[in-house]
Formats: structure tokens, C-alpha cells, sequence
């Protein structure tokens, strides 16, 4: 399935590395020629922000990251600085043999100190903009970008809530802050399948993680479901992992439930697109309802019944109606869980 959310993001960024390169290379250089400066662009800008995003090298960006502060700013410099000499080197280069540029490719593959501080500047500002993208979140960047949220606007929403159980426990015996990196990491673990099901990471309160979705994008091909076992799944691979850092697996529990709420962008010094609304707290209710029914996932039978099927493997479970705190009428709740695989028939030797 194709991240759209992410193919979208990539077009910005090729559009913006060719638009700096043209601009560049029309404004700073004799009779310039916009096309090969956005050649350039691309040549450069990619390959620095595909490693900024950790797509390129990400295992020494994850290392570049957890070092500290000090330590983080004059090294990733310099690396960046080594991107960009060997991807203008490699632009000219490529350039040169076509005979798309003049001159000799020893002149063509250097680069001298305006296109190092230019380079260096313009991906500092996107830099920066994903970065503001990735602390408050794609959808919710974009939103107060166009003021979609400026007045309260009424819609229809799936919430997806997913608390990681025994947390507290896991406090008392190791202390807050090795408590704060466990939980990091869990949702960091959370972000992978939320983007590939095209769900919004809207909030983390404690140990508490918030998703949602616009509903029809949320119960198309029943994205929510599969968000909640994808990252089932994904912890479960990295069960020897977990437990050599942390001696112990995370298990989670998840609550699924969607209906109508009002969204509005709310603050002054600081904003934030918030959701207001009886489905947020009857979310919140389904949630603390998994510790009682002993049911780790469990799903509202209001939105259940408007998930076209069940994903393979996905079994529904009614659990019948309950009384929530704070509602007047009971709803009906059902227990997802995945079927377990088939085991492999052991392989027969031929006589």
C-alpha cells in the first residue's frame, strides 16, 4: 500500500530542492540556466534531507542523534558538509561527461564558499519546518497552516487510544528516566504503523498514546484495526530485542471508537488542534473497560458495524452491552484479536 501522507512529503521536498537550485543558479550565476541549477538542487538537496529523515544511512543518523549536544552540532555539520561537496561532485560530474555544462569537469565538480552557505541555509529552513512537522504532526501542520481549524468545525472521526500497561510498575523498579526512555521507544515503535495506515498521532499524555482518523479514512480497508496489530506484530519481532534492553516485552491496551466531534484550534502563545466531544471521553471509557473485561483490544459496536469486514485473521468477539461512566446509555463492545498462524506441516523426506 503506498503512503500517500509520505509521497506527498517527497514531492515537497523534490520540488523545493530543484525550485532552490533554479533560484541559485538564475540569481548568483552569469547568464544562468535554471534547469541544470535545479539539477543540482536535486543532487544535493535529497540526499541531505532523505538522510535528515533517516531514510538514507539511518544507522548513522541514529547514532548522530543520540549524541549529545555539543558533540551533535559541529559533527553533523561537518557530515553535511561531506554531503554536500560529494553530491556536487557527483552533479558536476554527471553533468560535465554529458556535455551538458562547459568547462572541464575538475571546474564543474568543485564547489566554492556562496554555494556552501547557500546550500547549507536552504536546507536549514526545511530542516527546521519538518522538524515544527514532527513535533506537532504532519496533519496538524498542515491544518494550522491553512487555518482549516480556526473556527470549530463539526466532523466525524475514528479514535484509536493505546495505553501501555504496567508502566508504573516498570517505574518503581527502574526509576523515571529509564521509564521515559522505554516509553519513547514504544511510541517510537507506534509511529511506523500509524503512518502506514494514514492515522494522525494527535497526542501523548503519560503513558497514553492518541490516533485518529478522519472515519471514512480510518475504516477504509478497516486501517484502524490494522494499525493496532501492526504494531502488535512489530513488537512482537523485536521481542528479544526489547527484552535484552529493557527485560521486558510491552503489551499495550487499545481502545477503538469513532463518531461525531468538534475540531478547533485552540490557544494563544502556543496553538493546538484539539477534538472535543462525547465520542474523545466514550474512547477514553472503552479504554479503561479493557481492564475489566480482561480484553486487551476492544472496539465500540458503533464502529464495528460500519467496518465493511474483518481483515484476515482479525476476529470479532461481542462482549455485549456496558454502562460507562458519564453516559446515560450502555454501548455494545467487541474483542479483537488475531487468529493464531497455521503451524507449518514439519517437511516430508522423499523415499
Amino acid at each position: 500500500m503506498i503512503d500517500r501522507s509520505r509521497g506527498f512529503n517527497w514531492a515537497i521536498i523534490l520540488i523545493y530542492s530543484a525550485g532552490a537550485g533554479a533560484l541559485f543558479n538564475l540569481v548568483m550565476m552569469h547568464a544562468g540556466h535554471p534547469l541544470i541549477g535545479a539539477i543540482y538542487g536535486l543532487f544535493i538537496g535529497v540526499p541531505m534531507l532523505a538522510f535528515t529523515r533517516g531514510v538514507f544511512l539511518p544507522k548513522i543518523q541514529g547514532r548522530l542523534r543520540q549524541l549529545p549536544f555539543p558533540l551533535y552540532v559541529p559533527i553533523s555539520i561537518a557530515a553535511y558538509a561531506v554531503m554536500i561537496v560529494a553530491s556536487n561532485a557527483v552533479a558536476g560530474g554527471l553533468l560535465s561527461s554529458l556535455g551538458v555544462i562547459p568547462g572541464g569537469v575538475l571546474a564543474n565538480i568543485l564547489i566554492d564558499g556562496k554555494d556552501l552557505v547557500y546550500t547549507f541555509c536552504v536546507v536549514a529552513v526545511l530542516m527546521l519546518a519538518l522538524r515544527i512537522r514532527d513535533l506537532i504532526g504532519g496533519e496538524a501542520f498542515l491544518s494550522l497552516l491553512t487555518g482549516r481549524y480556526h473556527k470549530p468545525v463539526p466532523e466525524e472521526r475514528v479514535f484509536l487510544f493505546i495505553d501501555v500497561v504496567g508502566s508504573t510498575q516498570f517505574a518503581e523498579r527502574f526509576g523515571d528516566l529509564r521509564t521515559q526512555e522505554y516509553l519513547g521507544r514504544f511510541f517510537a515503535a507506534l509511529a511506523g504503523p500509524v503512518r502506514r495506515h494514514r492515522g494522525a498521532i494527535d497526542d501523548y499524555v503519560g503513558d497514553l498514546a492518541i490516533v485518529s482518523w478522519p472515519l471514512q479514512r480510518g475504516i477504509k480497508n478497516a486501517r484502524c484495526m490494522r494499525c493496532v496489530f501492526a504494531l502488535q506484530e512489530q513488537i512482537s519481532r523485536q521481542a528479544l530485542s526489547w527484552q535484552s534492553n529493557f527485560g521486558i516485552v510491552p503489551r499495550f491496551r487499545a481502545a477503538l471508537h469513532g463518531g461525531p466531534v468538534v475540531t478547533a484550534e485552540i490557544g494563544v502563545d502556543r496553538h493546538k488542534i484539539t477534538y472535543f466531544g462525547d465520542t474523545v471521553n466514550t474512547t477514553a471509557r472503552i479504554e479503561a473497560l479493557c481492564r475489566d473485561l480482561d480484553a486487551p483490544i476492544l472496539i465500540s459496536g458503533e464502529l464495528l458495524a460500519r467496518i465493511a469486514s474483518l481483515p484476515p485473521g482479525i476476529h470479532a468477539t461481542d462482549l455485549g452491552s456496558h454502562d460507562l461512566r458519564g453516559r446515560d446509555q450502555p454501548i455494545a463492545v467487541a474483542a479483537l484479536s488475531a487468529a493464531p498462524r497455521p503451524a507449518r506441516e514439519p517437511a516430508r523426506i522423499a523415499a
